[in-house]
């Protein structure tokens, strides 16, 4: 078995390898850049978290507390049109942003950028609220309400209805489509085979690593998490808000409580830790590319984190209740920072205070190991809960990637309960394929497709600006005459 596992795993990497170096050539193509190699794609999520912040009068900055109110329940309507509540929207959608990628990718970012990443990962993760703001609202404002009381949307429908009303109607129809089939793609790798992947290794890891009696069993682990994923998926976008909105908040309080304790143990480190991010944002020696390679790994790493740009979250978002779409565009705002500029940094501040940039960078380790090394040398027990976190959020990450995999896949084949569980079916297969197998070629194409997914969504964006800033200010006058 595991011989004919080994041969299947290299006929599709083979298989996959031309089209995957063509693909990734394009997406993650570079440019020389004071001296930084910046890949295009970083480039074009950055510029637009910059335009859109600056557009829209810092609406992440000075609209966060209303936001905050909107998700403790101050708009709740269950009349409204929508499926989930605010909060139910945001645990969905964060569930899909939250990852391996806040424990693993944070330290390979500072492995390699050093303490000064984390400050570029934080302002990234800062500008990269109003992105998100500007996907979220025109998910809802061009969401459609099914027959049955569903809802479908995201950056499908706003791609072909928005476009349509500027008189881009062909342009809309395509992007829509193509951002339709890149989510397919990407939802069945990084947003399924990668994660079951992550959460057996993870499994493997607490019961024993290589004498674990669980080696060679992912795919009955695979089936376990598929069967688990398909019981809640069936249900639609409710029911995997209903376990989001208590898984979610259960593994951030987890994670951020045991990081806030490594922090307490070492809190007079504090202040030097800090001093020491935001120095070597600008004078780190001994990075390709000096300051601009640090800033460009720390944008990087945000970018691929909360996904501001791609579009995936407003599908989520979209089903909210509500009749005004600019009140989840501000719920939708939070999400960077709660996973950007809270999870991520304190994922940082642990490993900077807990070691030496020469350390960090001169380790030899990479990912989840320098992060689990990191919380140990303060806690002893820490890589046990750590893995099981991990385990959590790959799981929850496949909940909210399987419900946007089937509103791509019902967007191209038309809406229908048969339709939605022939996806999920397929969905479930992928998990149990990727417990059991490594598809490392496979999983870089569907990365690719993932990011591939910024270009029509972004291009969408830009178009639809002016009106969302002008449903802004009228708004935010409204707002200010309620106050008054």
């Amino acid at each position: 078995m595991p011989a004919l596992a080994q041969s299947f795993d290299e006929q599709i990497n083979q298989l996959m390898q031309p089209l995957t170096d063509v693909l990734s050539a394009f997406i993650f193509y570079s440019v020389p850049m004071a001296g930084a190699d910046v890949p295009l794609i970083v480039l074009w999520l950055v510029i637009a978290a910059f335009f859109f912040t600056f557009y829209l009068g810092f609406i992440n900055l000075r609209g966060f507390s209303f936001a905050v109110s909107v998700v403790r329940g101050a708009l709740r309507n269950d009349k409204h049109d929508g499926e989930i509540s605010h909060f139910q929207a945001l645990t969905a959608a964060m569930s899909g942003t939250i990852g391996v990628g806040n424990l693993a990718g944070v330290a390979i970012t500072v492995s390699l950028g050093g303490p000064g990443a984390i400050f570029w990962l934080i302002v990234a993760g800062l500008v990269g609220m109003t992105t998100k703001f500007v996907e979220c609202t025109l998910g809802v404002k061009y969401r459609t309400i099914n027959p049955d009381g569903t809802v479908s949307g995201g950056p499908m429908y706003y791609l072909r209805d928005g476009l349509a009303e500027k008189g881009y109607v062909r342009l809309g129809k395509y992007l829509g489509a193509f951002f339709a089939v890149s989510i397919i793609i990407g939802c069945l790798g990084a947003g399924n085979m990668f994660q079951s992947n992550q959460a057996y290794v993870q499994l493997l890891q607490v019961s024993g690593g290589e004498d674990s009696p669980l080696v060679g069993y992912g795919w009955l682990v695979g089936i376990c998490m598929a069967v688990m994923v398909g019981l809640i998926i069936v249900g639609g976008i409710k029911s995997i808000a209903n376990i989001t909105v208590r898984l979610v908040p259960f593994m951030v309080v987890i994670y951020v409580g045991m990081a806030l304790l490594v922090l307490l143990l070492n809190f007079t480190a504090i202040p030097a830790a800090f001093a020491l991010i935001f120095k070597s944002a600008f004078t780190m020696e001994g990075v390709s590319g000096g300051f601009i390679g640090i800033m460009i790994l720390g944008f990087q790493r945000a970018a691929f984190s909360n996904e501001a740009g791609l579009g995936s979250a407003a599908i989520a978002h979209s089903a909210v209740q509500t009749d005004e779409p600019l009140s989840e565009g501000f719920v939708g705002l939070l999400e960077p920072f709660i996973d950007t500029v809270v999870i991520c940094t304190m994922t940082g501040l642990v490993l900077v205070i807990t070691m030496s940039p020469e350390a960090l960078m001169g380790s030899g380790m990479s990912g989840i190991e320098l992060t689990s090394s990191a919380f140990q040398e303060n806690i002893s027990w820490a890589p046990v809960p750590l893995a099981f976190v991990a385990m959590i959020f790959a799981f929850s990450t496949m909940l909210a990637w399987a419900y946007y995999g089937i509103k791509g896949w019902t967007y191209l084949l038309g809406e229908g309960k048969n339709k939605e569980k022939v996806f999920g079916l397929i969905f479930c297969l992928f998990i149990v394929i990727g417990a059991s197998i490594k598809l490392d070629t496979v999983l870089e194409f569907a990365d690719a497709m993932i990011f591939i997914m910024a270009i029509p969504n972004l291009i969408g964006l830009y178009i639809l600006a002016p009106d969302v800033k002008k449903d802004l200010d009228a708004y935010m006058k409204t707002l200010a005459a309620k106050a008054s």
